[in-house]
């Protein structure tokens, strides 16, 4: 907890900060609506009482003015370091300053200027068939092209779909008319453009993840089942500073934990929270689906991923493993649906995440 005198919360916009600013030791309060300038807010902060720790609600718009607080010598923390009350619900650009800093002031550590563009590719890669990234674009582009051909009866019986014979098969479509015949070169245009946009970015992505920044922590993470390199490459810069957590406190960060509503000894709790950051909170959900399968000996690919690992983190990874999978099994048996399961092993996941990240070897 903050023990300094002043005490910042920032609402920070594209065009505007709304900042509230509290001195604990006389209990005034100061609210102020400032031009979103790095150098005006960094300036309107060094006015008050000292010690002053700030906090901003994470967000991009934020990401220079940290730069410009840690620069000027101050302290700053994002919004995985903020106290909320219980009471705390809603929006609202007033609330959200009027938050109390928590933690030690420094402990958070902002995007830094080059985690842009790698945090880009990492989510243009994201995969999944609902998601926005790479697969989820592939994955829409190939059902048009597919569902076209089944509207005009057509259907491929040569085996599994989407390799080199089906391909080949695709390609040998022709139709009588002409509208048609147009509608479906272009929807396998988009199969090609998408497959080979989606190639490009895993190769650019997996050379990021193997430079020395990363290379580290994406390794340990990729001794889980489930999470291989484009999916730890994803967690490792969406999440940035582990150590800013624990175990029991990432599945708040990433939104995995019950929305609770009590009164008394009233306690009902309902849906995930869906708070934090979403990309991470999407990768560990489809990370958690692997372990619904039997338990086995890890597939090929894990084994390799696994081979260069320490001895401590390969067992960390094959308890993982155990744990989750029977943590699935655990649901299934008390009737528990595909989807509720699998939130509940991806805040469990997330949990030996972060004991895999934080690991020293």
């Amino acid at each position: 907890m903050f023990s300094g005198r002043t005490s910042v919360g920032l609402d920070v916009h594209a065009r505007s900060v709304v900042a509230h600013a509290v001195d604990w030791e006389t209990g005034r309060h100061v609210a102020q609506r400032l031009v979103p300038v790095d150098a005006g807010v960094v300036a309107w902060v060094a006015r008050l009482a000292q010690p002053v720790a700030v906090a901003y609600e994470a967000g991009p718009t934020g990401f220079g003015l940290a730069r410009a607080f840690a620069a000027a010598g101050g302290a700053v923390c994002g919004g995985g370091a903020v106290e909320v009350g219980a009471a705390a619900r809603g929006s609202g650009e007033n609330r959200s300053a009027r938050r109390r800093p928590a933690g030690p002031p420094g402990a958070y550590r902002g995007a830094a200027r080059g985690d842009g563009a790698v945090r880009g590719a990492g989510g243009c890669s994201g995969s999944g068939p609902g998601a926005g990234g790479r697969a989820g674009r592939s994955d829409a582009a190939r059902h048009r092209c597919s569902k076209l051909l089944l509207r005009h009866g057509i259907v491929y019986y040569g085996g599994q779909p989407w390799n080199g014979p089906h391909e080949r098969w695709l390609a040998a479509q022709r139709f009588d008319r002409s509208g048609v015949q147009i509608a479906f070169d272009e929807a396998l245009d988009a199969v090609w453009a998408t497959t080979g946009r989606r190639e490009r970015l895993d190769t650019a992505v997996e050379t990021m993840a193997a430079e020395p920044q990363w290379s580290p922590v994406v390794g340990r993470l990729a001794c889980v089942r489930g999470v291989a390199t484009l999916t730890a490459f994803g967690l490792a810069v969406e999440i940035g500073d582990w150590e800013r957590f624990t175990g029991a406190t990432i599945g708040a960060y990433l939104g995995l934990v019950p929305s609770e509503s009590s009164s008394g000894s009233r306690r009902s709790q309902g849906a995930i929270t869906k708070a934090g950051n979403t990309h991470a909170r999407r990768l560990l959900v489809e990370a958690a689906w692997q372990h619904q399968r039997p338990l086995r000996s890890a597939n090929t690919a894990v084994r390799g991923r696994r081979k260069t690992a320490t001895p401590a983190v390969r067992a960390r990874g094959e308890a993982a493993d155990r744990r989750l999978h029977q943590r699935w099994m655990t649901f299934t048996a008390r009737g528990k649906t595909g989807n509720v399961a699998a939130v509940a092993v991806a805040r469990e996941l997330a949990g030996w995440c972060w004991s895999l990240a934080t690991m020293t070897e």
